[in-house]
């Protein structure tokens, strides 16, 4: 994970980054004409709509001073006009400094809960994702949608798991699936990966996942330095497919009950539309491909036999 500037910390960092990307005009405030020596945002001006002392928000930009109450985090956020991801996120990074130790995470599987849930979307494409994005399963459309190039046993080896964020920022295929989509697909990606590590700041796993792609990545790297924070919820996407060509999309995330921080995402398209129709059609020649494999294999062991 890219390491914060020396003197700041995570909380600092984010504050100053989100009050650089604000102007006077974005708040209603007068900007007097002066010429301004900082991009966004004065300390002064931040300070002043959160009802703080300068000098107290200048010691929390510069990491020099922990445990911000919750009443003094809230009056940031408004005055920084953050919506409820990021304040969220805000709130997370105020306690780096009291979690000395990295949280200890349970080893991630999938459940025959987590299977039956997924089974419960019929054909809709549906994949399930961990903490940092890797894939640990998917049904036959899920597959077929997002990553129909790779092996789909892939998730379930361990080590060698697809992982959706690398596959948006390293994967020619995948760039080309969101077509004229993927810059915003890109944001909300690494927005939900920021999320993440304010809630979990100690994950080695979710730390070398971002320094590989803020190294192999240009667009990752300068869309990581904006600090922006998303939400896992819901997205309407334009995803055009080598299969069965343009499609409008709604990819619904939510939370696994005991799933230790995964996430089930399910893909669906306005009833009746083309869309529908697109993803219905990628469905059946997914499970037809699958019955055709497993014909063409028992073949093969009944001959050999």
């Amino acid at each position: 994970m890219t390491p914060t500037t020396p003197g700041t910390s995570a909380l600092g960092e984010f504050l100053s980054t989100r009050r650089a990307q604000l102007t006077p005009a974005d708040l209603g405030l007068p900007e007097y004409g002066d010429r301004r020596r900082v991009p966004g945002l004065r300390r002064e001006e931040v300070a002043q709509l959160a009802g703080v002392s300068v000098a107290y928000y200048t010691r929390l930009e510069r990491g020099a001073s922990r445990g911000a109450s919750a009443q003094v985090l809230d009056a940031l956020a408004c005055a920084l006009d953050l919506d409820e991801a990021e304040r969220r996120h805000l709130h997370g990074l105020s306690g780096d400094g009291r979690r000395r130790t990295p949280r200890r995470r349970s080893a991630e599987r999938v459940t025959e809960a987590m299977r039956q849930l997924m089974d419960t979307f019929g054909d809709a494409p549906a994949i399930l994702l961990g903490r940092s994005s890797d894939v640990l399963a998917w049904n036959r459309s899920g597959h077929a949608l997002f990553a129909g190039h790779l092996d789909f046993a892939g998730p379930d080896r361990t080590g060698e798991r697809p992982n959706t964020a690398r596959l948006v920022f390293l994967d020619a295929h995948t760039r080309e699936l969101y077509d004229t989509d993927w810059p915003r697909k890109a944001r909300d990606v690494v927005g939900k990966l920021r999320a993440a590590s304010g809630e979990d700041p100690g994950d080695p796993r979710l730390a070398s996942l971002i320094g590989e792609l803020t190294m192999g990545s240009p667009q990752f790297a300068a869309l990581w330095a904006e600090h922006r924070v998303r939400a896992w919820d819901l997205a309407e996407y334009r995803m055009h497919h080598p299969v069965v060509g343009t499609m409008a999309v709604l990819q619904h995330s939510m939370p696994v009950p005991r799933g230790a921080g995964a996430r089930l995402v399910v893909v669906t398209a306005q009833p009746g539309s083309d869309s529908q129709a697109a993803l219905r059609l990628l469905a059946h020649a997914a499970h037809t491909d699958t019955d055709t494999a497993e014909t063409t294999t028992a073949r093969s062991v009944a001959t050999r036999v």
